[in-house]
């Protein structure tokens, strides 16, 4: 038994098989072919006046890096220079240098995954030359003892830390990491 031809006896009731080319057949319209009047096909006589303008705000991470450095440390030394009276109150204003440093990361630097991280360290590094400063300021109004000023400044600073401080520091890393990413998410 053999299968009838198709238009022998009528139409075949078989499905239509797939047609296989062994190279791809030749499109019909170019590739880049849009048809008059359909969106994206050029207009005789246009042009454009001028570029389109940029879509994303340019992002300047160095510039933002080196204004955080010095965010730091004017944070940093402004946090130090406090009236001494004030330093048993001054540990809860750790946020203040952490929005310094998270200024100028979020604003310039943009949405970048290594931003907010290095906004913590430097809010922290902050809140660490501050607390130094003061220390230091301590030691040179009590003179410098045998071993010079930094040791003592050191050794003064290991001495007065505080369990407190560990929630400072905490404070600052927290604070720089978020105020970081929030600033970048606004701009």
């Amino acid at each position: 038994m053999t299968a009838p031809a198709p238009g022998a006896d009528g139409p075949s009731t078989r499905p239509h098989t797939a047609r296989h080319f062994s190279v791809a057949p030749p499109p019909v319209f170019p590739e880049s072919y849009v048809a008059p009047g359909m969106p994206g096909a050029p207009v005789p006589g246009f042009e454009p006046a001028e570029p389109t303008p940029r879509t994303t705000p340019r992002r300047r991470t160095a510039l933002a890096v080196a204004l955080a450095l010095l965010a730091m440390l004017l944070g940093g030394l402004a946090y130090g220079s406090a009236p001494l009276r004030a330093a048993d109150s001054l540990g809860w204003l750790a946020i203040a240098p952490a929005g310094l440093v998270a200024l100028p990361l979020g604003l310039l630097g943009g949405q970048s995954r290594l931003l907010p991280p290095l906004g913590a360290l430097l809010a922290a590094g902050s809140l660490l030359l501050g607390q130094l400063t003061e220390h230091l300021r301590l030691v040179h109004a009590d003179g410098p003892g045998p071993r010079g000023l930094l040791h003592d400044t050191l050794t003064t600073w290991r001495t007065d830390l505080r369990p407190l401080d560990a929630a400072f520091y905490t404070i600052a890393l927290i604070g720089g990491f978020l105020l970081t990413r929030r600033t970048a998410n606004r701009s």
